[in-house]
């Protein structure tokens, strides 16, 4: 099946490989947001605390794009798609969404959630820089090593865990949060699977279409990995942060973004990691730029989520965009 994609795709023009790259990315979000919708739904027919949905499945949901993208890129040996997607996504998340949210209304900041899962979300960002540096591997470019990848799955798993725990022990901020729980079970397990299916089929056409469009206009797939699929792929957290926001629930909106970073450290990238036996090369130019940009950025919102009014502020949200649009630029700039 992946052969004959990759034929049709390839005897089409540029024009139409953008098209379609525009449209698997509406129908990845499409996707991502029928599963995350069932799945809460399921959740809260079963009786699980809604708290523990928006700190677990909410956020494993909204990350599920950016895992099958990247695992299917690592799979066909394409390392510079996958780490780029999960560092590209960290950035869109934290600067341009986070960013957003904030200047579209007000953003509260769950303290209890700063405290835990932000110091979390921080020293997973710089874990990831850390195994990503040369010096383990010994030579020009970094290999997050395949056993690298299961200790973060590993992680991710401790994570979970201690989520549930902090959630159960919280008071819960999700009990207006209602998602069709009167639907049949049947039904919402069928919804789920077609949101599954729809995710992996775009996620199956999204992939060569990126590789196929890189290598016609001579940018590294790296680039378009870290920019555009991040964005694409970002548009989930993107969609429900705006959602929140409107509807008055912005500590949500940060919850589920401090959720998804997480993920994409230790779900996309420890995922796509462990399935590869050589792990996922660094390019020397996410030394450069990427990472140095996912940390300015993390830090940047630890600082604001920390301030004294527990809420972050339009200018910062002005602050955290700004970095995000300086960073798309330089992107592009440095080819």
């Amino acid at each position: 099946m992946d052969q004959m994609i990759v034929g049709f795709l390839e005897n089409l023009s540029t024009l139409a490989l953008v098209f379609i790259f525009a449209l698997s990315l509406v129908t990845l979000s499409k996707g991502a947001d029928i599963l995350i919708d069932q799945a809460v739904a399921l959740s809260i027919q079963w009786g699980v605390p809604k708290l523990i949905i928006g700190a677990t499945i909410v956020s494993l949901g909204t990350t599920l794009p950016e895992a099958t993208v990247s695992v299917f890129a690592a799979l066909k040996g394409n390392p510079d798609l996958a780490l780029g997607n999960a560092v590209g996504s960290i950035i869109a998340n934290t600067g341009l969404i986070i960013g957003i949210a904030a200047i579209l209304g007000k953003l509260p900041v769950d303290q209890n959630a700063i405290d835990r899962q932000g110091k979390v979300q921080f020293y997973s960002g710089l874990l990831l820089v850390i195994v990503s540096l040369p010096f383990f591997s010994r030579a020009v470019n970094g290999v997050i090593h395949q056993w690298m990848g299961w200790a973060l799955v590993l992680l991710l798993i401790f994570y979970i865990y201690y989520s549930i725990k902090w959630a159960r022990q919280a008071p819960s901020e999700f009990d207006k949060i209602a998602v069709g729980a009167s639907e049949p079970v049947y039904k919402q397990i069928i919804m789920l699977l077609i949101g599954i299916g729809i995710v992996i089929l775009s996620s199956k056409i999204l992939i060569p279409t990126v590789e196929i469009s890189a290598f016609r206009v001579g940018i590294p797939q790296s680039v378009i990995a870290a920019t555009l699929v991040a964005f694409g792929t970002s548009l989930p957290e993107l969609i429900t942060a705006i959602t929140a926001v409107r509807k008055g629930h912005g500590e949500l909106a940060v919850g589920n973004i401090i959720g998804a970073d997480i993920l994409n450290v230790l779900f996309v990238v420890g995922l796509s990691a462990s399935v590869t036996k050589g792990g996922l090369l660094v390019p020397v130019e996410f030394y450069k730029l990427q990472f140095p940009t996912m940390m300015i950025i993390l830090a940047a919102f630890r600082i604001f989520a920390k301030s004294k009014d527990h809420v972050i502020s339009t200018k910062e949200g002005i602050f955290l965009a700004g970095i995000y649009v300086i960073y798309i630029i330089l992107n592009y700039t440095w080819i």
